[in-house]
């Protein structure tokens, strides 16, 4: 054992119930993934078959709405990780291993990048459309409260941890008429399924029923553009605005189809997609400061410049949003990139 596991208590236990309650004994067990919450994921194989091991602290990360989600989508024949022992009081699962293909490294090829994002945009409408009554019934509603509460990281650790920024009443009372305009947009959308993480570093290429859709257990019931910004205008991957536009008004087009009320001109709907994405944006600069200042975890900071632009794009779009625009130009963007130069350091 490392000097690493030594030291780890749950990775000892978490071995400790593979080997006494499963019968993985001496099976080699690795990192798989990690990702922005406290869960963990091991990759074991034992007879040439590879599982996931999930480690989930209680005190931090429940399974129960990991299990109930992953039940919701297996149920509408989309392919997820499939439980196969658990242990909820230690916060252990085994699940079935969906492979190694995350969607992000395989989009660097733009033919196989359309076949993938149809694949997904594929299984977003059957999230959205067959989902749409057990999400109303059994999960939380994606409400103004949250939206708002999300949006207040912004202030807290992106302005303040990491841009060192203090802001003025004024600027505050800009803020929350932005938030307020972002909050009316989302609510009044139609409601369903959002997954609320729907994006490359989720999706895995697999060989039958692409994708492999990971990292679920958030899921709520809330505005219909949701996932499909947060796919399409990824925070790890930006494309062409008119692929985007395209992708965007053939799912609405697809959406409508199924019955849901939605915008026939094409500038209403993008008008949704656009303000849900800045809402979405906002709140993913502060997560990846949070996650860097909070957490230790210094990847993301990476990212955030493709998020800015994504925030700068939409700002300068909309009557409703161009003061924010203002305020970034003004008081962002000219002190960025010392505050990336120094959380790097």
């Amino acid at each position: 054992m490392s000097d690493e596991r030594a030291h780890d208590s749950r990775l000892r236990e978490l071995e400790r119930w593979l080997t006494e309650d499963l019968g993985f004994g001496g099976c080699p067990i690795a990192p798989a993934s990690m990702d922005a919450s406290f869960r963990r994921y091991f990759r074991v194989k034992r007879d040439a078959e590879s599982y996931i091991v999930m480690d989930a602290p209680p005190e931090k990360e429940a399974l129960g709405p990991y299990l109930r989600v992953a039940g919701m989508l297996a149920g509408l024949g989309l392919n997820v990780p499939r439980l196969l022992a658990r242990d909820a009081e230690l916060g252990f699962a085994l699940i079935t291993d969906l492979g190694a293909r995350q969607y992000l490294p395989e989009l660097r090829d733009v033919g196989h990048a359309q076949r993938l994002y149809a694949s997904a945009l594929d299984a977003l409408l059957r999230m959205q459309t067959a989902g749409r009554a057990s999400a109303a019934e059994f999960l939380p509603r994606y409400d103004q409260a949250l939206l708002m509460r999300e949006m207040g990281l912004f202030e807290t650790w992106f302005l303040g941890s990491h841009l060192r920024i203090e802001i003025d009443a004024a600027a505050r009372a800009m803020l929350q008429r932005l938030f307020a305009a972002l909050v009316a947009n989302a609510t009044e959308q139609p409601f369903t399924f959002v997954h609320r993480d729907y994006h490359s570093r989720n999706l895995m290429v697999t060989e039958e029923n692409n994708p492999g859709i990971l990292d679920f257990q958030d899921a709520l019931y809330g505005p219909l553009t949701y996932d499909l910004v947060s796919l399409l205008k990824d925070c790890y991957v930006a494309w062409p605005r008119d692929d985007v536009r395209a992708w965007a008004l053939g799912h609405r087009d697809r959406l409508r189809a199924q019955g849901f009320a939605l915008p026939r001109d094409d500038g209403g709907f993008l008008r949704w997609f656009d303000l849900m994405g800045l809402q979405r944006h906002i709140k993913v600069l502060g997560i990846f400061c949070r996650l860097y200042y909070r957490d230790g975890k210094r990847q993301y900071l990476g990212d955030l410049q493709r998020v800015l632009y994504y925030v700068r794009e939409v700002a300068q779009s909309y009557p409703q949003t161009v003061e924010f625009a203002g305020f970034i130009a003004a008081r962002v963007d000219g002190v960025l990139g010392a505050a990336q130069a120094r959380a790097q350091a």
